[in-house]
């Protein structure tokens, strides 16, 4: 049997758990309507952070607590509104020291090309027309720009005109998807989504904001994070300056 040098040995036997350490992993359950402001944030930290990975998860943030409470192993939950990690302090699943408000969301309503829907002029009002067959929506069960859209509908004196119309998406994600496919006439959506690649060439009409209750997007630690330094630091990298000027580009109200 041939013998590896003493040095070699050594060298062999400290190799490999200085290379496990070096590597970190921070899993994120994000709102849908975060999808390309968090991409941009997860560079930005995993470039100050050498060796950290950050794995992001987008979905509806009501689907998420449903999940954490069930012991879902997310590090960091950053929530379309404030209400569920409300929850988790409540649950206990989270401290109120480790929430935080980082943005305003938006509500917009988006137009295929060509759409001859009149949202600009006659405001919310213009979904009665018969011509308007599909309105999508993400479902509020679970999705607090869901709810919002259901409170400019009620402010404006059409939800009951048009609550035949609604079609639910398990998230914004979905209901834009719906738009873009055809399979309805108008989406409401978070405004910073409206951005998206997939969206452009369509019309953004912005939703007045004195309808709907302010949506406060809020992250929150949670108890059983693996990683919980590495989470609270890439929720101060989200309220700070580097993780605001990203959210203001994508069309987000800043506390």
């Amino acid at each position: 049997m041939r013998l590896l040098p003493l040095f070699a040995v050594t060298s062999l036997a400290f190799a490999a758990p200085s290379q496990a350490a070096a590597k970190r992993t921070l899993s994120i359950a994000a709102a849908a309507n975060l999808k390309a402001a968090a991409e941009e944030m997860k560079q930005g930290f995993q470039a100050e952070q050498p060796g950290v990975e950050v794995t992001l998860t987008f979905g509806a943030s009501g689907a998420f607590f449903a999940q954490i409470e069930a012991g879902a192993p997310f590090d960091l939950f950053l929530s379309a509104d404030r209400g569920y990690p409300e929850k988790v302090v409540a649950a206990r699943l989270g401290a109120a020291a480790d929430e935080r408000v980082f943005a305003f969301g938006k509500l917009a309503g988006w137009l295929p090309p060509g759409s001859t829907v009149d949202l600009e002029k006659k405001g919310l009002a213009a979904l009665a027309d018969p011509a308007v067959k599909r309105i999508a929506m993400a479902n509020p069960a679970v999705a607090p720009f869901g709810r919002a859209t259901v409170a400019a509908l009620r402010a404006a004196g059409v939800y009951e005109a048009v609550k035949g119309k609604l079609v639910l998406g398990t998230s914004v994600a979905q209901a834009a998807q719906f738009a873009t496919t055809g399979a309805a006439d108008v989406a409401f959506l978070p405004q910073s989504m409206t951005l998206a690649k997939e969206l452009a060439g369509g019309k953004v009409v912005p939703v007045d904001e004195k309808l709907y209750p302010r949506i406060e997007q809020a992250g929150i630690v949670l108890a059983a994070a693996r990683e919980p330094a590495l989470a609270r630091a890439f929720l101060a990298f989200v309220t700070g300056e580097k993780g605001r000027a990203i959210l203001a580009r994508y069309g987000y109200g800043l506390p």
